[in-house]
């Protein structure tokens, strides 16, 4: 029979902190914002770490990461930045409304703070784009304080660790409490590290390598036999569906773009010009021509775009046509092809493009 979830045991604090440093001290994850041993960390490169990992994995963040590191190596560089520019180097990885913070918050270091990071959590927190997380790790990480950081990777070691059954997210209130009595006064920025590196390494979410866990005898959901099982999730909602249309106008060798505005969904990003995303269900249900730019003999592209944000499915219906005007009626701009991979395109924009031009890949080659 499989292992039930029933009857949880009584549990308390555990004294991980010491293995766990010693197991990271040999094992620690090279990274390219991670001090080495025996270094400080940068603050700046911490919290830039930090803002883009967010929903978004190491693999992928790594790129983008040493390319805002080169154009802007501290935080009065990123200050003094156009936000366009930024928001055109983060293009692609998606949750916009991070780089939008994130030069806020540049901007807000370099004018209050004389451009030093504040080393509390009080003030750190008070920073655009700031949560409870990104400050606990920050003042972990950067400046050594006591502070318990928890991520997707640390909720996953600290529910099996004390076998805290309930399921997400309602089980975070607990999760946190629980983490809070493992972090040390002492190295709390690499206990923090350690236990991110656990999650990804060792503590995975699926067939968990309890054998090879530096904390394994403390560990009560491998006592039990159910650590694959945890943490607990409650059912996902299934998203619904929201139908629109593109439309892709070219003149010669360029397109025309447009800016959307700065609050709401992908604030700031250029688009391809369309319709409102409606939640119209019926596959039959449309969006006809009314909303192209202008007149022009469009024509429908075979297939649909299809894009997944957060809250809802996309389904995007991409016609073509070409012109000789010289604007557009709503605002935009005409952009040459060849600066395509440049400008702020969020992913869904890139299919789009993809979709009207299916020879357009080389255009969006990893740069």
């Amino acid at each position: 029979m499989g292992k039930s979830l029933e009857n949880p045991p009584e549990t308390g604090s555990k004294p991980a902190a010491a293995p766990l440093l010693a197991w990271y001290d040999r094992h620690a994850r090279v990274l390219p914002w991670r001090a080495r041993k025996g270094e400080w960390s940068d603050p700046y490169a911490v919290w830039l770490s930090e803002i883009m990992l967010q929903q978004t994995t190491v693999a992928t963040v790594g790129p983008y990461f040493m390319r805002f590191l080169a154009r802007w190596p501290n935080v009065a560089a990123l200050a003094a930045a156009p936000v366009e520019e930024v928001m055109k180097e983060w293009a692609g990885l998606g949750y916009y409304s991070r780089a939008r913070n994130l030069h806020a918050c540049a901007r807000a270091v370099a004018a209050e703070h004389g451009g030093k990071f504040p080393e509390n959590l009080e003030d750190l927190s008070k920073l655009p784009g700031i949560g409870p997380y990104t400050a606990a790790a920050i003042a972990a990480i950067a400046f050594g304080k006591p502070a318990t950081v928890v991520d997707g990777n640390v909720e996953r070691v600290v529910a099996r660790l004390f076998a805290l059954r309930d399921p997400l997210p309602q089980v975070k209130p607990e999760i946190r409490e629980k983490a809070a009595t493992l972090t040390p006064l002492k190295r709390a920025g690499d206990f923090a590290q350690a236990m991110m590196d656990l999650g990804a390494t060792i503590c995975t979410p699926k067939s968990p390598a309890c054998n090879r866990c530096p904390i394994e005898a403390l560990c009560d959901a491998k006592a039990e036999g159910i650590a694959a099982l945890l943490p607990a999730r409650a059912p996902k909602k299934e998203r619904p569906v929201r139908r629109g249309a593109c439309f892709w106008l070219m003149k010669g060798d360029h397109v025309w773009l447009r800016r959307r505005p700065e609050v709401g969904l992908l604030g700031g990003m250029m688009e391809v010009p369309g319709s409102p995303w409606d939640s119209r269900e019926a596959e039959g249900a449309k969006p006809g021509l009314d909303h192209a730019p202008l007149d022009a003999g469009w024509k429908r592209v075979p297939g649909k775009v299809e894009h997944t944000f957060t809250h809802f499915h996309l389904m995007l219906d991409v016609y073509t046509a070409t012109t000789r005007k010289k604007s557009v009626p709503g605002g935009g701009e005409w952009v040459p092809l060849d600066r395509l991979a440049g400008e702020a395109l969020p992913t869904v924009m890139r299919k789009v493009a993809a979709h009207a031009m299916p020879d357009a890949g080389p255009l969006f080659a990893k740069r």
